[in-house]
């Protein structure tokens, strides 16, 4: 489930006594640089990345994302839309999104990931 299909007001609870926490930056193009289809195209246009954890959690984490760094076209109209999707214990798909006539040059994004964390005295028993 993404964030966007939370019904308001819903908390997530963490039935662990550890909390592990992620969180990184990337660098998700720069399509000025290579006339990129963020640079030079129109129309709906999405750039996918997936983004793995350092450790995967014991459940599924809550993920936030936000734009850091932005570089667009002063000429046209700036539309952007981020968000993470697929999200699992093991990781998630950082998603960007512009659409019409807005120019990209480039989006770095940072995450965060709170979630259940694996206790390191636990044993997985097949």
């Amino acid at each position: 489930m993404n964030g966007r299909n939370r019904r308001p007001g819903a908390m997530k609870k963490i039935e662990s006594r550890l909390l592990g926490i992620d969180q990184g930056s990337v660098v998700l193009f720069s399509d000025f640089e290579t006339d990129g289809v963020m640079w030079t195209g129109t129309g709906p246009r999405e750039v996918r990345r997936t983004i793995r954890f350092a450790e995967a959690f014991r459940g599924l984490p809550a993920v936030t994302v936000g734009i850091t760094m932005w570089d667009l076209d002063q000429k046209t109209n700036q539309r952007a839309d981020i968000s993470a999707e697929t999200i699992t214990p093991e990781g998630f798909d950082l998603v960007f999104r512009t659409w019409a006539d807005t120019r990209v040059a480039r989006i770095r994004a940072d995450w965060m990931a709170l979630g259940p964390a694996r206790d390191p005295e636990e044993w997985d028993l097949y």
